[in-house]
């Protein structure tokens, strides 16, 4: 948006804050890519877990349940003994993936300058 445009297109609901509100949560858009790029976009949820150091069960599971009530992610369960679950992106969670993917490929390549970024006070990243 442009400085000085109109209020309405600032409003809680426009699309700049819905998309931000996805990046919200730490985990959203690291398990979108990673579904996306090491599992070609469906992987079963020990395979996810396994894929992302740092996340416990609990706030992984959550986060997919997240995704799946926005329509981000599809969840296949197997008839299986025992059951066998898998998380596929949704044709949305396809779309919405290309600007997650455009945002790690720039924090790859300018990996110096986010290094000279002080951490938050909550960041894990110490200096």
């Amino acid at each position: 948006m442009q400085t000085g445009s109109d209020e309405e297109k600032w409003e809680e609901d426009c699309a700049p804050r819905r998309v931000l509100e996805l990046f919200s949560t730490k985990w959203t858009s690291m398990i979108l890519h990673t579904l996306h790029a090491r599992h070609d976009g469906i992987a079963r949820t020990g395979a996810l877990h396994r894929s992302l150091p740092g996340i416990s069960k609990k706030m992984l599971i959550q986060t997919l349940r997240e995704l799946q009530a926005s329509g981000l992610i599809e969840r296949h369960a197997q008839d299986t003994v025992p059951p066998a679950v898998s998380y596929a992106l949704s044709p949305l969670g396809k779309l919405m993936v290309q600007p997650i993917e455009m945002i790690y490929d720039w924090a790859r390549t300018n990996s110096g300058a986010l290094d000279q970024l002080q951490p938050r006070a909550t960041s894990r990243r110490r200096p």
